[in-house]
């Protein structure tokens, strides 16, 4: 008798697991966004995210067809992965299909070409039609070709390869029938994310706050609801892909969405970094979003002046003076904790502002920073320089043998505005050199590179002469 009942409980589970794959559908059983539980988001510097979408199921036993529904458009099959979180060995995935051929009226009749079609005439009667080509539309009535529309086009079904939204469909093989849940995880192109900065800067120019946004953005053909968001700043190296799978979304309808008070936590993750947003956020299909990224004040700021001069000045004698070259300006922090800072900064633009005398904010430059980690120093250019100047005239020039060369060069800066400044001077040395005068001191930087630091009074000039013997 104990024998019997265990015989008829094993038939009963065999025959509703059965069922469980017995859908009308003949595609498999449908698996949709609303048997999601959860769904987690990471999104990489090079138009690359990484999905994994946890929802759950009720499978019968042994092999049948799944349809995973409400994946992004974008997503490269190749890539993804599927596990049971509930039983791990339990579940497993024979078959793949990704079903990309999205249902649309122009779709719908490339299918009937060549087929039996029925056009609705608004009396209550229909015509009988071949349907000969989408071009025009062209139909065959009764023997007759006739082109343009003769009514609304009446199909018989929807055919079996088009779907309304991209679906994954799977052959799976399957051990219980209970409840579970499954992670389907896989990389998606059209998710981008960059970072923007704005550093406001005070009336001395020697402090400034800074403020950090990450901006997203999705064309990848799917919405992520209340995701966990994370995101990696590094130079992730990805293999060149020939065939490129995968469809560019047009026509995008930007929004912008941003909350007021969330924030990423920092860590390192191998060689790069990993942000992890505080809290979830929704990402919707076709959007804009931004969030906060970071905040500093006070952090200290290094203005600097700086004249470059070039690489061919010492084999060439110049008949006259080389007027108005521009002293370039920067600013430079160093991003530590001592001064405020002492996080890893994922590369971006940089956009500066300075408040006028009326209180009012201006933009005064921006410049791309790389990424950069933490003690190490940030330099922004802003520009060229408006009231300080230079002027660079040959004093002198000898060739005093073979590849040997004697130069005198004469730097005169001249400072326009009402207060002194200090610029700096970088002078190119190519080959073997030797400074054999000065009117400055030089500090070797490099192999081939001086640098002066010349002080300029307020509306004066300062002229620095040097000479050199160079070998090459």
């Amino acid at each position: 008798m104990r024998s019997l009942l265990i015989f008829l409980t094993l038939i009963v589970s065999l025959a509703v697991g059965g069922a469980a794959w017995s859908r009308p559908d003949p595609g498999g059983q449908a698996v949709t966004a609303q048997d999601q539980r959860d769904l987690a988001l990471t999104i990489y510097n090079g138009n690359l995210g990484l999905v994994k979408d946890i929802r759950e199921v009720r499978l019968g036993s042994g092999s049948g067809r799944v349809q995973f529904m409400d994946v992004a458009a974008l997503i490269d099959p190749t890539s993804v992965h599927l596990k049971s979180l509930t039983d791990p060995k339990g579940l497993k995935i024979l078959e793949q299909n990704y079903e990309y051929d999205l249902l649309s009226s122009q779709k719908l009749m490339e299918k009937y070409v060549g087929r039996k079609v029925r056009l609705y005439q608004g009396n209550g009667s229909y015509l009988e039609a071949t349907l000969l080509s989408t071009n025009g539309p062209v139909y065959d009535i009764n023997g007759q070709i006739y082109m343009g529309h003769h009514g609304n086009i009446v199909l018989p079904s929807l055919p079996e390869n088009l779907v309304s939204k991209p679906t994954l469909v799977w052959l799976l093989r399957n051990q219980t029938t209970a409840p579970q849940r499954i992670e389907a995880s896989y990389l998606t192109s059209g998710m981008t994310w960059k970072a923007d900065y704005v550093m406001v800067l005070n009336a001395a120019d020697d402090r400034a706050d800074l403020s950090g946004w990450v901006t997203l953005d999705n064309k990848s053909g799917a919405t992520y609801k209340d995701a966990a968001l994370k995101l990696v700043a590094g130079d992730v190296h990805r293999a060149a892909d020939r065939d490129r799978l995968g469809r560019v979304l047009e026509g995008a309808a930007k929004a912008q969405d941003v909350p007021a008070s969330r924030a990423f936590a920092s860590e390192g993750f191998f060689e790069y970094h990993l942000y992890t947003l505080d809290g979830r956020t929704t990402v919707k299909d076709n959007q804009t979003k931004q969030l906060s990224l970071m905040a500093a004040d006070g952090v200290p700021v290094a203005k600097q002046l700086i004249y470059y001069g070039a690489r061919d000045y010492y084999r060439t004698s110049y008949g006259q003076p080389i007027s108005n070259q521009k002293v370039s300006v920067f600013l430079e922090i160093a991003n530590s904790q001592a001064n405020n800072l002492g996080l890893p900064l994922p590369k971006g633009k940089v956009r500066v502002y300075k408040a006028d005398k009326s209180g009012s904010q201006q933009f005064i430059g921006e410049d791309w920073i790389d990424h950069t980690p933490k003690d190490e120093r940030v330099k922004i250019k802003m520009g060229e320089a408006f009231d300080v100047v230079g002027e660079r005239i040959q004093k002198d020039w000898k060739k005093i043998g073979w590849g040997l060369y004697e130069v005198e060069w004469e730097i005169s800066l001249r400072n326009h505005k009402k207060e002194d400044v200090t610029v700096t001077v970088f002078e190119p040395m190519p080959g073997d050199w030797e400074v054999l005068r000065e009117t400055h001191r030089h500090e070797k930087v490099e192999a081939h590179t001086l640098r002066y630091q010349i002080p300029v009074p307020k509306e004066g000039a300062t002229k620095l002469t040097y000479r050199v013997r160079v070998r090459f």
